[in-house]
């Protein structure tokens, strides 16, 4: 071989990638499946399941009325839903939000009967009340670093105590006198109880205010700055508040936020009926917060929607009548709220694994 000649490198030429061949990392998958990853979508279809198995069990659920009094209860606990949903994407529960409701409808009932005042003075009372609460749950978290179990369990049962203690101190009885009468109840009933007709069907206010809260709440999750801090407090605190995010005042804020819808809720409550048994509100709590679970919302936090309770809620809503209207045992409902409960946790532990597998 001559000295001249040199040889030449040899040059590996890939193949063609073939018409269907694509990098594993950025494979997609099928459509279907990244549908039912969304918490929101299993949620929605465990609701039409539910919803058409009432229709058949219990034919009185596909009358009219019948089917705006299950929107009605389910929007009173869609409404404290929510809030709970938002504190839970923020890694946290509060388990005095069932007697919070109590604690702000006693405010504003006991405050207008006694002193003789303007109804909408112990509403707007019983408002600050009910955001001093969550702002006092919040503060305690953030101060002392405990968990909110921890916290809203010691404000569960001083709430408790304090609303059947004060009531019998300042009206002799377990329950507040009637404020039917009194100056700026009908304003405030049109407002938190009122009742509106739809193709002869009366449905109630709270189903009206109910999707307009969990629009908004939707909105703020996916289109505002502060929808960001829940998700980040909720992910990892420590890193979000190493990136500026301000932790305690998203984590107060969301304390507040569940204040406010147990002021609303409360407010409903005594505008419906006039006046508040002060032992009511124990165990709602659970409710509203498997209503969040149900939906979607990770109890270890940073992950959920507001959509999902509102499906949530609608399946307790359904569920609790559907008893009724099928003639069932209503004791019933607590072993459906169990299973349902528990289906939900699996399908969100199923859909975590299935968002981390590539």
């Amino acid at each position: 071989m001559s000295m001249a000649q040199q040889a030449e490198p040899a040059v590996n030429t890939p193949p063609a990638p073939g018409p269907h061949q694509t990098d594993g990392r950025t494979a997609r998958r099928p459509l279907a499946l990244r549908l039912l990853a969304r918490p929101e979508v299993g949620v929605f279809l465990g609701a039409v399941a539910v919803m058409v198995f009432f229709l058949f069990a219990a034919p009185p659920v596909r009358d009219g009325s019948s089917m705006a009094n299950i929107l009605y209860q389910s929007s009173v606990i869609g409404i404290m839903a929510l809030p709970v949903a938002l504190l839970m994407i923020g890694g946290e529960f509060d388990l005095s939000a069932g007697v919070a409701v109590v604690a702000s409808a006693l405010t504003a009932a006991m405050l207008s009967y006694q002193l003789t005042l303007n109804v909408w003075m112990g509403v707007i009372v019983a408002l600050a009340v009910s955001l001093g609460v969550g702002a006092f749950n919040g503060w305690m978290l953030v101060r002392t670093g405990l968990p909110s179990f921890l916290v809203t369990l010691g404000t569960f049962l001083i709430l408790q105590g304090v609303n059947l203690a004060v009531t019998k101190l300042v009206t002799g009885n377990v329950a507040t006198d009637s404020i039917g009468d009194m100056d700026g109840f009908d304003q405030a009933k049109a407002i938190f109880a009122s009742s509106f007709e739809v193709a002869g069907v009366q449905v109630k206010i709270t189903v009206v205010w109910w999707l307009v809260f969990a629009a908004l709440a939707t909105w703020v999750l996916l289109r505002t700055k502060y929808g960001n801090w829940v998700f980040a407090v909720g992910g990892n605190k420590d890193s979000a508040r190493a990136v500026g995010v301000p932790v305690t005042f998203t984590k107060i804020s969301l304390f507040m936020l569940v204040g406010f819808g147990a002021w609303f809720v409360g407010m409903h409550n005594l505008f419906s009926f006039n006046t508040v048994q002060s032992g009511e509100g124990v165990g709602q709590e659970l409710i509203y917060i498997a209503a969040a679970v149900i939906g979607g919302c990770l109890l270890t936090g940073g992950a959920g929607s507001a959509i999902g309770p509102v499906f949530g809620a609608f399946m307790f809503g359904m569920v609790q009548q559907g008893i009724v209207y099928a003639g069932w045992n209503p004791d019933w409902f607590k072993a459906f709220l169990g299973v349902m409960l528990l289906g939900a946790v699996l399908i969100n532990l199923w859909v975590q694994r299935t968002a981390t597998r590539r």
